[in-house]
């Protein structure tokens, strides 16, 4: 009888420990871009409920997700700059895109309401080039008639960390301006040339609330979450718009995912009328082969799961979800690259 139980609580504490240990394997973690946040600690919520398993997910900038994932800190890394492939394939990394969502420029400026203000790529360039300095400038002015301008000084706000959201806006304005271009390029960090560094579309955030006559630039659902100005932007075919769902999707409707390496899109100063200049993609970045072939699973799964029961969540949080068209090239994708240590498909 002795021998009977001594043998059930092994057995009992065996599979209390493969149980322990299964939940562990199930929690995955990642790092990287802060654009796409709020969507990710939404359907990491709604994940759990789901599943049981959870994330952790560090909103610490592209840059430092990037590192991160290189180092084999996190289970993945996110990114609104995609890679390149040929560091892709130095880095032995996969790359998938996960979600979609628009840049905004907002202002702290009196008077001044939500969407009221226009602007232009090649303004906002010289504004952050350092050449226009006061609100009531001519250029300005020219695009605002009827607007009351302030005589003030303007301060610029930018990011301090290595950003994907900051690329996104310097591919845009090194499209729109040579000058901007030429003195400060494209990248998820660069040399500006004057204003003041916040870290996360948080601290931009923050700085331009905190900042009588600051701009700054932020991902739509920061800007909508804390309530800021938001400016129109003139797009490629010269129309004003404002930032919505609509105008997210049109800048995306000539993305050529199937052909394009590493589903590497760029979706600033797309043409059309309807076309939002500043739309971005955020990216997953993976290792090809999986140490551990349970979390490489489990986050395929958890974007799986996010594709197939997070639209909603995220057009609430107004990002655009990828297409059902895109979400199956994607998922074939996993299945030809996420492979385990013996060479066999993780999906």
């Amino acid at each position: 009888m002795r021998m009977k139980q001594l043998l059930a609580t092994i057995i009992i504490g065996t599979s209390a420990a493969f149980a322990a240990n299964a939940a562990l394997a199930a929690d995955i973690t990642g790092a990287g871009a802060t654009f796409p946040y709020p969507i990710y600690a939404k359907w990491a919520e709604m994940y759990k409920k789901a599943s049981g398993n959870g994330l952790n997910y560090q909103s610490v900038g592209s840059g430092a997700g990037i590192k991160q994932i290189k180092a084999k800190t996190v289970d993945f890394g996110a990114s609104d700059m995609p890679l390149a492939a040929d560091e892709l394939n130095q880095a032995g990394l996969f790359q998938f895109p996960a979600i979609m969502g628009g840049v905004v420029t907002v202002v702290n400026l009196d008077g001044i309401a939500p969407g009221q203000m226009k602007l232009t790529g090649p303004v906002i360039a010289d504004i952050y080039l350092g050449k226009i300095t006061k609100w009531n400038d001519q250029q300005i002015a020219a695009l605002n008639p009827g607007v009351k301008l302030p005589a003030e000084d303007i301060t610029v706000v930018h990011r301090a960390d290595s950003s994907g959201t900051s690329f996104l806006f310097t591919d845009y304005l090194s499209k729109t301006n040579a000058d901007f271009k030429t003195k400060i390029g494209a990248g998820t960090a660069v040399k500006w040339a004057t204003g003041v560094g916040g870290k996360g579309n948080d601290g931009v955030a923050a700085n331009v609330q905190r900042i009588k006559g600051s701009i700054g630039y932020v991902e739509w659902a920061y800007a909508k979450k804390n309530k800021m100005a938001h400016t129109q932007l003139k797009n490629r075919d010269g129309a004003y718009l404002q930032p919505d769902d609509d105008a997210f999707k049109a800048a995306a409707a000539n993305a050529d995912w199937a052909k394009t390496p590493g589903f590497a899109v760029v979706l600033t100063d797309q043409p059309g009328k309807a076309a939002w200049p500043i739309t971005g993609v955020s990216y997953i970045l993976v290792h090809k082969q999986q140490a551990d072939a349970a979390k490489g699973k489990e986050v395929l799964s958890f974007f799986d799961w996010s594709f197939k029961n997070g639209a909603a969540a995220a057009t609430d949080l107004d990002y655009v979800p990828l297409p059902a068209s895109v979400t199956k090239l994607v998922q074939d994708a996993w299945k030809a690259n996420m492979k385990d240590a013996s060479g066999k498909a993780v999906w």
